[in-house]
């Protein structure tokens, strides 16, 4: 069994970065250049690097390993900087019911037995610090918080029963969206193109068994911590999927082989109580907002606003770092 890890990549000169392994407390970090050049290397080789990154990983906890250093998630790209492919479902029910709502149409019955599934942009992920550069304010420009994971090369047809076997790293995310574009670009029929700019991830991708008894059942059973402008914007579970993501990987894998690299995120985590527990995009506000009061109270985001997606380990510990960006003028 191979030893729960952190993983992370410093930008560098290159295009994919620099492969890192980072100490539990997210204080340290080694080179593991000599073993994989870079996370997606690693993972197209998985059963030959995974163990050595391991035995590096109880190296540095250790303390002491020459040429350690301190980790500065400034420096940091995101886990992969890019890869093959970017697969995002819509795993929570109730994100789906309030979106329909949003967008003034009617519940599409087999969202509720088959998983939904976009194919996003994979070659430019932006990283957890950096700034996320967009064309216009009038865009609706909107954070949604997801958890994703990270998959070896999984055969076409492979069934949810054997699926959770390939995921060999979760992620948080910061899947961006511009809300004006987003309803004239469905129904087209062709998919989001101005709508989905560059998504974020977080400082770290650690291995599932790095979530002990809160990955479960094919979901990461934690909060998802959203402020906005230093202000709590919600706290949404994010183990309440109507599709865990068994689920998605089978519902991706049917009729392709999905390459190692591969990142399946979850959608916007949602919950029923979301009066409660608050939300994990701007879009379900509005939403909810409209059926509560009758009118639209909150604004989407400006440039210079910030937003902030963390998930806290049962001791309060940072599990993933954090997101923490700034979203800026594209063209100043």
């Amino acid at each position: 069994m191979i030893q729960a890890m952190k993983l992370a990549t410093l930008r560098d000169e290159s295009p994919d970065g620099h492969l890192v392994v980072v100490s539990n407390d997210l204080r340290r970090a080694a080179s593991a250049a000599r073993i994989a050049r870079n996370l997606l290397a690693a993972l197209e080789s998985w059963e030959r690097a995974a163990p050595a990154l391991a035995a590096l990983s109880v190296e540095l906890e250790r303390g002491g390993l020459p040429g350690e250093i301190e980790l500065d998630e400034t420096r940091l790209a995101s886990p992969l900087p890019r890869t093959w492919q970017w697969l995002d479902g819509s795993a929570f029910a109730s994100h789906g019911v309030l979106m329909q709502r949003a967008f003034g149409q009617a519940i599409v019955d087999e969202s509720r037995t088959k998983p939904l599934m976009y194919q996003g942009g994979s070659d430019d992920f932006l990283g957890p610090r950096q700034d996320m550069p967009l064309p216009s304010e009038a865009d609706g420009i909107d954070f949604e918080a997801e958890v994703a994971v990270v998959v070896d090369r999984v055969p076409m047809g492979t069934p949810a029963a054997a699926a959770l076997t390939h995921v060999k790293l979760v992620m948080l995310a910061n899947d961006a969206s511009l809300r004006t574009h987003a309803l004239p670009e469905k129904k087209t029929g062709f998919g989001w193109i101005h709508a989905k700019p560059a998504t974020s991830f977080c400082p770290v991708a650690v291995t599932p068994d790095e979530l002990g008894t809160a990955w479960r059942d094919g979901r990461v059973s934690l909060p998802m911590l959203v402020s906005w402008n230093g202000r709590s914007f919600g706290h949404p579970d994010a183990g309440a999927m109507s599709f865990g993501f068994h689920e998605l990987i089978e519902h991706a894998a049917y009729s392709r082989n999905l390459s190692a690299g591969t990142i399946i995120g979850s959608g916007t985590v949602s919950n029923a109580n979301y009066r409660d527990v608050g939300s994990a995009c701007i879009a379900e506000r509005r939403a909810i907002e409209v059926a509560d009061r009758g009118r639209i109270q909150t604004e989407y985001m400006r440039f210079g606003d910030r937003v902030r997606i963390e998930m806290l380990d049962a001791d309060g510990r940072s599990i993933f770092g954090a997101i923490d960006q700034r979203i800026v003028p594209a063209h100043p």
